[in-house]
């Protein structure tokens, strides 16, 4: 049997996935990266926050590099999960 190339003889047992929430902001070129504990529930909710006649502001508290983001729901182009593999 034909082993796998592993370079840095990382063991694929320590690789943990998680989930992040991307917000793409209108006029905005990079989207915002949002690590929280239920990806889901956030991004079902900041769908249900674009569908509405007025703008609401949209403040998130999150687990990631950004502790903390505020923003219009008319300003969402999209939003997207993302999984992500670390270590």
């Amino acid at each position: 049997m034909a082993q796998q190339y592993n370079p840095q003889g990382i063991n694929p047992q320590n690789i943990k996935k998680r989930q992040a929430v991307l917000v793409f902001i209108k006029s905005s070129t990079a989207p915002l990266v949002l690590y929280v504990k239920d990806a889901q529930a956030l991004y079902s909710d900041l769908l249900e926050k674009m569908t509405l006649n007025q703008p609401v502001l949209i403040e998130q508290e999150t687990e990631g590099p950004l502790k903390k983001v505020s923003f219009v729901s008319n300003q969402i182009a999209a939003v997207a999960i993302q999984e992500e593999q670390y270590m």
